[in-house]
């Protein structure tokens, strides 16, 4: 079997509560008629950069595609490294499509459930707003429940404001308002966006540490490793990091080796599903968590072929009060992340990704 095409399918569609927008999808095609899909993509890199890398490879070396990919991609300091992750996801998707398996079962496989937390939208306002919105989620079924707090707008002006300064203070006063609204029976944490210093990151993990939060995310910028290796060894509260640090796996195993975090963020963006599973591995060999980013099948599907003590929870979000997540987009025909009552999603146990595509719709709203 060969590769004979690679494409970016864009279409017309719409997304909750922002009427109509542009999609779009990666699509690799074989010899043989069996097709791999991923969503995102830019066009003319895909198309004029990874195609020609993939094309008359079997899809079955994905590893070998891996490698070469990312040889080009550092080559080129790293521009692409995003699309290189979702041209590998579709590859994933193809493999689980010639072997009729989901991807988890091609990767290994330990569970078919993944606990979620809620992953709030930032900026949302006061201690107020957040404490009625963790209360709905716990309602839910909800067990965990992640803040954004004060990242681009100025919680007292209301004005748009660059990622920093921080306001460290008003969003330990989110904090602890959430904690005194869902008791001490839910996990929390707090994703600040890189908006703190050091100074600011240690007093607010201090502070993190007396509410019993679970972990302190990204709260410096991520090229002060030697602040994070500080801020690491000076506190109690795990710190979760680097969340957008480009060099894929390779970055973040560095990050391990200096002990400037507590547990490893990544998501599909920064090495694809490839990538991801060399870094989850690493990290189960050193016994630390690696906590993915953000929503998708693909991370579903790496989650579930991970130990629950290496990969402990599916980030579901980001949720407002007035967005209701289990809208189904018109471009597909169900959720990739369905979530039951006590606050597990399931994977998917068709091949693949396993995502519930409309083809009907994408074709009849096709933009190229």
């Amino acid at each position: 079997m060969k590769i004979t095409d690679v494409e970016v399918i864009q279409f017309r569609t719409s997304r909750q509560g922002r009427g109509e927008t542009t999609s779009s999808i990666i699509r690799i095609s074989t010899d043989e008629g069996v097709r791999g899909h991923m969503p995102g993509g830019d066009k003319a890199r895909v198309e004029g950069f990874f195609k020609g890398l993939l094309v008359g490879e079997d899809p079955l070396n994905s590893e070998k595609i891996w490698h070469r990919m990312d040889q080009r991609c550092t080559t080129s300091r790293g521009q692409g490294e995003l699309d290189m992750g979702q041209v590998d996801c579709a590859l994933w998707d193809l493999k689980g499509q010639i072997a009729g398996m989901p991807v988890y079962q091609l990767l290994g496989g330990t569970r078919e459930k993944v606990e979620a937390y809620a992953s709030t939208a930032p900026d949302l306002g006061g201690p107020e707003v957040y404490t009625d919105l963790a209360r709905s989620c716990v309602e839910r079924g909800y067990r965990a429940f992640k803040i954004h707090a004060n990242i681009f707008r100025n919680p007292h002006t209301r004005e748009s404001v660059r990622q920093q300064p921080g306001f460290p203070r008003e969003d330990v006063e989110i904090c602890r308002a959430v904690r005194e609204a869902v008791g001490d029976d839910i996990t929390l944490m707090l994703d600040p966006f890189g908006v703190y210093t050091l100074e600011e990151s240690l007093w607010v993990a201090r502070e993190l540490e007396e509410l019993d939060f679970y972990w302190l995310e990204h709260p410096m910028v991520e090229t002060r490793v030697e602040a994070y290796r500080k801020l690491t060894e000076q506190t109690q509260i795990a710190i979760c990091s680097p969340e957008h640090v480009g060099g894929g796996p390779f970055a973040r195993a560095e990050w391990l080796l200096q002990r400037a975090c507590d547990m490893v963020r990544t998501d599909v963006n920064y090495g694809g599903i490839t990538g991801c599973w060399k870094l989850i591995n690493v990290c189960q060999l050193y016994g630390a968590q690696c906590e993915l980013h953000y929503v998708g099948a693909p991370h579903l599907h790496l989650e579930a072929a991970a130990p629950q003590a290496t990969c402990r929870y599916y980030e579901r979000g980001l949720l407002r009060a007035e967005i209701d997540y289990e809208w189904v987009p018109p471009h597909l025909t169900a959720l990739a992340d369905p979530m039951d009552d006590e606050g597990f999603v399931h994977v998917s146990q068709e091949p693949g990704l396993g995502i519930a595509w409309d083809w009907d719709y994408i074709e009849a709203n096709r933009l190229d």
